[in-house]
């Protein structure tokens, strides 16, 4: 197990004021921002999956939110990061320990220890980031003490899919991921189906390989490691030049594979717009689809250390723009000049309810 007590500076952001000591025997006045608002007496605390806070995906999503709100409550946070799943109980024995008052768990694998762990501290709080207490998947509130952070991602898969079939020059795109648990697939399922409406809406048949609707191509963790590799290779193999890699830094194995292909193949990522996180692939990226992950750790927080937490579910939709996609960047001269304003209505459709998009959380 690996503890580390990590605290960014952000620009922009309230910093406490020193603390002032005063003469004699009288106490020390109450710590306060600039701003002059008292600082709770809080310890915020994170605890990350296997793939580490520099995944440069949800899981560093997840700290950035953190970070800024702890910056911005004078507080410094404590991280930890996990190394394999059996860290996850002795990580979260550890924070309780330190005497968190919050604890941030990020990811779905973390859930069944999340859901221990509160409940045998009902006086702790608790953030989980795509909450699957139980693997139920059902987004519901599984100890009061517990706020769950989810995206339903098919929404803004569905805009990146539509936007893979306008792309395509072979008809044929293709989709892995780490493990086949619902917010893994949700990516995969709002793919195909946006792929699936541009071919019946323009009459353009494109394939869609790696998911079916209900299995497909996964590697079995999240590790950039060969079979993440050849698994991204067995799918340019049979002509694929759009690929989503879905499961955080699975896609740097997908990016290696791209580049030995010798000819042009695109990229979504996942998460976080991964031409902004990791520039080294931002030649590859068509676009990426986005979960507000660090707006939704921040403002979870940020509530709890002014001792407003709320276990209610947070959802986020692209009416919400808690999930989106990201701009084209260095391909925006390369996709067609109507894509853009296709996607812009395709995305009102959606919210409007005129286009229907299923999920394990919409139906």
């Amino acid at each position: 197990m690996k503890v580390m007590t990590k605290k960014a500076a952000l620009g922009g952001l309230s910093l406490l004021g020193a603390a002032v000591l005063l003469a004699g025997c009288a106490s020390a006045p109450e710590e306060t921002t600039e701003t002059g608002a008292a600082v709770p007496d809080f310890q915020p605390c994170m605890v990350s999956d296997a793939g580490g806070f520099d995944d440069k995906s949800f899981n560093q999503l997840s700290f950035e939110g953190l970070t800024q709100a702890s910056e911005e409550l004078g507080v410094e946070p404590i991280t930890v990061e996990s190394q394999a799943e059996t860290d996850y109980a002795p990580n979260l024995v550890s924070l309780v320990d330190q005497g968190c008052d919050l604890i941030v768990t990020v990811g779905f694998a973390l859930s069944a220890a999340t859901v221990e762990s509160a409940l045998a501290n009902p006086d702790l709080e608790y953030v989980i980031i795509d909450d699957a207490a139980d693997n139920d998947f059902n987004g519901e509130i599984d100890a009061p003490n517990i706020k769950p952070i989810l995206f339903d991602t098919a929404q803004a898969a569905f805009l990146a899919g539509y936007a893979a079939a306008d792309f395509t020059t072979t008809n044929t795109v293709g989709t892995f991921g780490g493990m086949n648990f619902p917010t893994v697939s949700i990516f995969m399922d709002g793919f195909k189906q946006g792929v699936d409406y541009y071919s019946s809406e323009k009459g353009k048949a494109v394939t869609v390989l790696g998911w079916d609707g209900t299995d497909g191509l996964f590697t079995g963790g999240f590790e950039a490691n060969d079979t993440a590799r050849q698994t991204a290779q067995s799918l340019i193999d049979q002509n694929v030049d759009v690929l989503l890699p879905v499961g955080g830094p699975i896609y740097q194995s997908a990016a290696a594979a791209m580049r030995e292909a010798g000819r042009d193949i695109a990229m979504i990522g996942v998460d976080a717009d991964f031409t902004e996180t990791d520039p080294s692939v931002a030649d590859l990226m068509l676009t990426s689809i986005l979960k507000g992950i660090d707006v939704g750790t921040y403002e979870a927080v940020l509530a709890a250390g002014n001792d407003e937490f709320d276990p209610t579910p947070f959802i986020g939709t692209l009416e919400n723009e808690g999930v989106g996609v990201a701009p084209f960047h260095d391909f925006e001269s390369q996709v067609s000049d109507t894509l853009q304003g296709e996607l812009d209505d395709l995305r009102a459709a959606i919210i409007a309810g005129d286009v229907t998009v299923n999920s394990y959380l919409a139906g």
